[in-house]
């Protein structure tokens, strides 16, 4: 040590003493030769070294500096290297011997020993507090004590800025410079950097992959990004220059690092599990993204934020931004409702429903609308979705229209039971529609209002196919009624009379076929049709309500991240209560139809020779109610 400081490194020359470099190194070298030699030799050739070397290594240390009387100071060693190292081997006292992570209870006494040093050594308060910071810091590096990280905190923030340091201080620090060589090149260090270059690369290092180093919890990462910042403070002005960037640009690049490490991990790992999970991997990383960003979001981002204000909002247009990549190509290949879009779509839509949740809570639902604008690609999931579910629907409702055929087609027409007066069919119908709905409001793909209209609009079209198959054999009341005579005067009774027999003999027959079908439309078939028609109109609210309840249900989440991802509001509820209005004008059409040809028919069909040929063919003494009595009761029942 004294050959380092007096001889290798000096900051005062040695002017007269020169001479006497060389008579300093031999008894260097004599004291090393004692160590070979006899035990009792050893010892006196060791005590005479020590005795010269004393009174040259005094004459060295007191050689005055430009300023210095001679005899006033002792610069036994004013190389900055060795003074420096020594000072840190010194520091290294304050640690507790049976607990390497504690400071020892003397420390106060310990650190007032050492302040006897400084000037000896060359030390001053900037220097101490840098070198005991960095001290400290490799301590905690080895003992993973937090108590130690606060206390490298606390000296750190100690170290003035350059502003705010004197003159000859930073003078003196511009001076105490050092260099190592690597790769065939030497690097220049100041005296910042020597010492708190390794601190900022160490936390640099656990920074950039925050998700890995701090997985437990977020009370050490608070030190550990302070450090990084008090770090990055100090060595930015080691440039003579502003710094480049604000602290937020370097949390920027410590979120931008660790977040896109951390997903690639769990990428990785999911397409591991790929082979043994039944679930699309898109869906699983989905998933296992929302995972990622709600760690991020609960524990990362309120310490990132102090330095951060949008940390969290940063964090998660980044994932919105690597799951986006990942997505795209499958959006493009999605052409129908298979089972992967049906797994994958509403992870995804789930997860960016998230992401936008977690910026709104950052910036609020006002300042959402313009961050989406800026940062963000919509994945479009709810449109894409919407193309392959308006396919499905299609496709679907044409199937519907041909059950719906079939089940009107094979009907009888006969009452289910004595208590159920309306015919089977109607009840097929409804179980298929209503199947038909639950497979729509089953998918959890995202959906439009239009899917659900072009869906309704389908429902719709199907009854009123239905219920122009139940009046489908309603022949027009001109086959049943005979055609109205001219109006005569009243005083003209006898050509009246002639004029009614001959036009009631002149009605033209029904051909065959609809005679036949007339036939067929018996009066309790036609109360089985027409109850029918009114079962199908008394249910219609019912299916309206439950449709309406699903869907509001099914969108009510989604209002405010829809308003922001497309820029205009959307009605969460759509009002769905007019959208079978088609079917109940058709119906209660139907109804009134049948009714009408009911009546008509009894009259005009069922009752002709009785009520036409008994009541007005013969003269009017004859035309009587009693004779038609009995049989109108018997057509009734």
């Amino acid at each position: 040590m004294l050959e380092e400081g007096l001889i290798n490194h000096p900051v005062v020359g040695f002017g007269e003493l020169g001479r006497k470099v060389n008579e300093l190194r031999n008894l260097f070298r004599k004291i090393e030769e004692s160590e070979s030699l006899s035990p009792s030799a050893a010892e006196v050739q060791r005590t005479e070294c020590l005795r010269s070397l004393r009174e040259v290594a005094t004459s060295f240390s007191e050689r005055p500096a430009r300023g210095d009387l001679t005899g006033e100071v002792c610069h036994w060693a004013d190389g900055y290297h060795l003074n420096a190292a020594l000072y840190e081997k010194m520091l290294g006292s304050v640690f507790d011997t049976l607990d390497e992570g504690k400071l020892t209870e003397e420390v106060e006494e310990i650190l007032e020993l050492l302040k006897s040093t400084w000037r000896i050594l060359g030390i001053t308060e900037i220097i101490h507090d840098t070198c005991y910071a960095w001290v400290l810091f490799r301590q905690f590096v080895f003992t993973g004590e937090q108590g130690l990280l606060k206390v490298v905190i606390e000296h750190l923030r100690k170290i003035p800025l350059k502003e705010q340091r004197g003159p000859q201080e930073r003078l003196h620090l511009k001076s105490l410079r050092s260099s190592v060589d690597a790769d065939d090149s030497c690097q220049d260090f100041t005296f910042f950097q020597s010492f708190l270059s390794p601190v900022q690369k160490w936390v640099d290092k656990k920074l950039n992959d925050y998700h890995l180093h701090f997985s437990e919890g977020s009370s050490m990462m608070v030190d550990i990004v302070t450090v990084a910042m008090l770090t990055r403070r100090i060595l930015g002005e080691e440039n003579d220059k502003a710094m480049e960037s604000p602290d937020r640009d370097q949390i920027d690049r410590y979120i931008t690092s660790s977040v896109k490490s951390a997903f690639m991990k769990i990428a990785h790992s999911v397409e591991i599990k790929a082979d043994t999970s039944h679930e699309h991997v898109l869906a699983s990383l989905a998933e296992e993204t929302k995972k990622l960003l709600k760690i991020e979001a609960n524990i990362f981002s309120p310490v990132l934020s102090r330095w951060h204000p949008q940390a969290a909002v940063l964090s998660a247009s980044l994932l919105h931004k690597l799951y986006g990549n990942k997505l795209g190509p499958f959006l493009e290949h999605a052409e129908h409702l298979t089972e992967d879009v049906v797994s994958v779509f509403p992870a995804a839509d789930s997860l960016e429903q998230y992401i936008m949740s977690v910026m709104a809570s950052v910036v609020g639902d006002d300042g959402l609308d313009s961050l989406c604008r800026q940062k963000l690609v919509p994945y479009e999931i709810e449109s894409k979705s919407g193309m392959v579910v308006l396919r499905w629907v299609n496709g679907q409702l044409e199937r519907v229209e041909t059950w719906v055929k079939r089940a009107a087609e094979q009907e009888t027409w006969d009452p289910i039971s004595p208590q159920q007066r309306h015919g089977g069919s109607i009840v097929e119908v409804y179980r298929i529609i209503e199947e038909t709905a639950d497979q729509f409001f089953a998918f959890k793909v995202p959906m439009r209002i239009g899917e659900l209209n072009s869906f309704c609009r389908g429902i719709d079209k199907a009854f009123q196919i239905y219920t122009q198959l139940v009046t489908q054999p309603i022949v027009d009341k001109e086959d049943l009624v005979p055609p109205v005579p001219v109006l005569t005067r009243y005083k003209k009774e006898l050509g009246i009379k002639a004029f009614v027999k001959k036009e009631i003999q002149e009605v033209r027959p029904v051909d065959e076929r609809k005679s036949s079908e007339i036939v067929q439309l018996t009066m309790s078939k036609l109360c089985v049709r027409l109850n029918s028609l009114y079962y199908a109109i008394s249910q219609l609210g019912k299916l309206e309500d439950s449709i309406s309840e699903r869907w509001a249900k099914r969108q009510s989440d989604k209002i405010n991240i829809r308003r922001s991802m497309n820029g205009k509001s959307k009605s969460v509820v759509s009002n769905q209560k007019n959208q079978f209005d088609g079917s109940r004008k058709e119906i209660n059409a139907a109804i009134d139809r049948v009714c009408e040809f009911t009546g008509l028919k009894v009259i005009f069909w069922d009752l002709q020779q009785p009520f036409i040929d008994n009541m007005y063919k013969n003269s009017v003494s004859q035309a009587r109610l009693d004779t038609i009595v009995e049989v109108l009761d018997l057509v009734r029942s």
